[in-house]
């Protein structure tokens, strides 16, 4: 039997996406299609005094303007996380109440796009405005209420006193700025109803099969009776996992003019309401023996939300995860400001935590004068301790080990001692980690008697190789060249794939379509395809089909799960510009099993890109008058390019968790971003001997 799973395997998707065939959820052709655009707030705290819409609705090709007094019926749905969801609990045009720049106050539809886009800026609006909460300087922060149905403080021992006994301490403040949500694809909607009483959607969705029963909620239907198809998504990283309001409105418009309707996102309004990583302030507080070994961690976190959901950016989580110390301090505290919602983006939480962490320990371990390597194979946990519960699988010593030896860490030389070419060179390393996830999926597969395979799931691909490594995980099981295998995703009228989130896509789906390929071969009476193929032809059937679901069992009770991950990299510095280059990178990472190495190390090289971008320039301010978002589009929201980022050296370590899943494999979507930008700051202070505390590490903060 040949082995695929393991191998470098091309992209499926690749030839389609390339040459331009794939189709994503803007593009569909529907007959009788009409455009709409939205009309957003100009102010971020008030409520709408006077709407004047003629104008707008006399203008060419206009079909019907909507604000919140004609707004279009739309029901509340549960919005649980597990019936249905939907990223801001205040529907779309519910008052006449604004509570963000940027917010949705109307939509134009007409017969062309210009003319939408001409007609919404003739609607007229007053209102009566008042004073905004766009600092954070000016917020008022709380107690952090329990996010997906866990506590946020969490207190172990007593940390006052690991700390009063403790040889060494450190205290010190890390920020990081608020991240725009950039994916290639705009959100984009087309809905398009059948009657009254059916509707499909074209719409990005990191979770077909919730994106499905939130729709039918929110219109009053059975689930049956709404269509999801999206079999390409142009990026997401958590902002296209549920509904936003835009999509929730044009699905209730185009119900009420009785034509499909589009609505696409300009990028200026991505920026202001499709989501964003909050801002941090991160207090982090260590305390040690002289040896190293840790008496005291405290973390606590100031983060903010917006006025019409609350979401907490959970940067505490990796804490109790990394290491160990008999008493432990988290907390984490909420401010409502008025600016768009924050959600979910690429590692939720673990990302700037691990920045502030991260950083935390390496100076610490210049206090101590121990090698930070050292520093975190002294403390690492070796059981999650808020579960309480042992690590499954856990090789992060080695990645820590491989990663020294592959980069030459053993040669590091003292801060500031190291130039080339008139610049300053330093040397940093982080950890890296991310829980394992895993959700319940289903899948069907078919062999047919030509040897083919056909592999049928809603769980979609947001670019990250989805298609691939269901291929690969078929072609395995039974036997087949990859080349044999069709995948079919994104589509809701096929078996729930689960979410593509969480980095659990690959850990859900994998023991499903494994599951399933195994009942074909059982069926079948045969150990391979091309036997059960041989059956299939003498018995004249046209396929032997098996459907297959598989779910997280009790395994949670007994083992915690988590990926683990080293970064190094080397910096150049040029101080009398402050200028700042990542000239050399190496992470190793333990992930459980590797289906397809090329997209694993892809989606590592994919993380440690986005961390150099949360590192060196990723910021977004909020004008303080007008609260909208200061970047507008992808040329004034800096990100890396390929001048910025060097070659990245991924390696990979461990073994198949089979503790979490049949094929021992977990996600690796995440963890890549995770300690970039620690790794970067702790090799700046190395080339400079300046400790610098807030992301991102812009030139002013490395003159000053």
């Amino acid at each position: 039997m040949s082995k695929v799973i393991g191998t470098a395997v091309n992209r499926k998707d690749g030839y389609a996406k390339v040459t331009g065939t794939a189709t994503y959820s803007a593009e569909h052709d529907v007959p009788g299609l009409v455009h709409g655009v939205v009309v957003t707030s100009t102010i971020s705290k008030g409520r709408i005094k006077a709407i004047d819409t003629r104008e707008a609705e006399k203008a060419p090709g206009v079909t019907a303007v909507f604000t919140h007094k004609n707004a279009p019926k739309v029901f509340k749905p549960s919005n649980n996380f597990m019936t249905s969801k939907i990223y801001e609990a205040r529907l779309p045009l519910s008052d006449d109440q604004i509570h963000y720049a940027g917010q949705i106050i109307g939509l134009v539809v007409a017969d062309t796009f210009e003319r939408a886009r001409h007609a919404a800026h003739l609607v007229k609006v007053e209102y009566d405005a008042q004073k905004p909460t766009i600092e954070a300087k000016n917020a008022v922060f709380k107690e952090a209420p329990p996010q997906m149905g866990e506590e946020f403080k969490f207190v172990k021992g007593d940390v006052a006193a690991g700390m009063a006994g403790a040889a060494t301490k450190m205290e010190a403040t890390y920020t990081t700025s608020t991240e725009l949500h950039a994916p290639m694809e705009p959100h984009a909607i087309i809905a398009h109803w059948q009657g009254t009483d059916a509707l499909t959607v074209y719409e990005p969705s990191q979770f077909v099969a919730l994106s499905q029963r939130t729709y039918a909620e929110l219109f009053g239907l059975p689930s049956e009776k709404v269509r999801i198809i999206i079999p390409y998504l142009g990026g997401a990283f958590g902002s296209k996992a549920f509904p936003w309001p835009h999509g929730i409105l044009a699905a209730a418009a185009a119900r009420q003019i009785k034509r499909p309707l589009k609505v696409v996102l300009s990028r200026r309004q991505v920026t202001a309401n499709a989501g964003h990583r909050s801002e941090t302030e991160q207090t982090v507080r260590l305390a040690a023996a002289a040896d190293g070994m840790l008496s005291a961690i405290a973390h606590e976190v100031k983060s903010s939300t917006s006025p019409v959901e609350v979401f907490t950016e959970p940067c505490t989580s990796v804490t109790p995860a990394m290491y160990t110390a008999p008493n432990l301090l988290l907390n984490q505290e909420l401010a409502v400001m008025n600016i768009g919602t924050p959600t979910f983006m690429r590692a939720p939480g673990e990302a700037p935590g691990m920045w502030a962490l991260e950083s935390a320990m390496d100076e610490l371990a210049w206090a101590l004068k121990l090698d930070p390597i050292e520093l975190r194979l002294k403390n690492e946990a070796k059981e999650h301790q808020r579960k309480g519960l042992p690590f499954s699988a856990k090789h992060f010593a080695d990645c820590l080990k491989v990663g020294a030896e592959r980069f030459g860490w053993k040669d590091r030389p003292q801060p500031r001692s190291l130039t080339r070419d008139g610049k300053l060179i330093g040397w940093g390393m982080a950890a890296a980690t991310f829980p394992g996830f895993r959700g319940k999926t289903s899948a069907k597969v078919r062999l047919l008697p030509d040897g083919s395979v056909h592999v049928l799931t809603s769980g979609n691909d947001m670019g990250t190789g989805s298609y691939t490594v269901v291929a690969i995980t078929a072609a395995e099981t039974l036997g087949v060249p990859v080349e044999k295998v069709r995948v079919e995703m994104g589509d809701s009228q096929l078996p729930d794939g689960g979410l593509a989130g969480g980095s659990q896509m690959t850990a859900s789906l994998v023991p499903t379509v494994m599951k399933a390929c195994q009942d074909i071969l059982k069926t079948a009476n045969c150990t391979t395809g091309t036997e059960a193929c041989a059956a299939l032809q003498k018995s004249g059937r046209a396929a032997i089909e098996a459907s297959a679901s598989s779910a997280p069992g009790d395994e949670t009770k007994k083992w915690a799960f988590q990926s683990w991950g080293a970064h190094f990299c080397e910096v150049s510095v040029d101080e009398a510009i402050g200028r700042l280059r990542v000239t050399r990178w190496v992470s190793v990472m333990d992930v459980g099993r590797i289906i397809n190495t090329k997209a694993a190390a892809s989606q590592v090289r994919g993380g440690v890109i986005m961390g150099i971008g949360q590192a060196l320039m990723e910021e977004c301010h909020f004008d303080p008058n007008t609260g909208y978002p200061v970047v507008y589009d992808l040329a004034t929201y800096h990100f890396p390019a390929h001048a910025d980022t060097p070659r990245i050296d991924v390696a990979f370590v461990g073994e198949p968790d089979l503790n979490f899943n049949p094929a021992g494999v977990r996600g690796v979507g995440e963890i890549g971003i995770t300690g970039v930008s620690a790794a970067i700051a702790n090799a700046v202070y190395h080339a400079t001997g300046k400790r610098l505390r807030s992301l991102p590490l812009t030139p002013d903060k490395l003159i000053a």
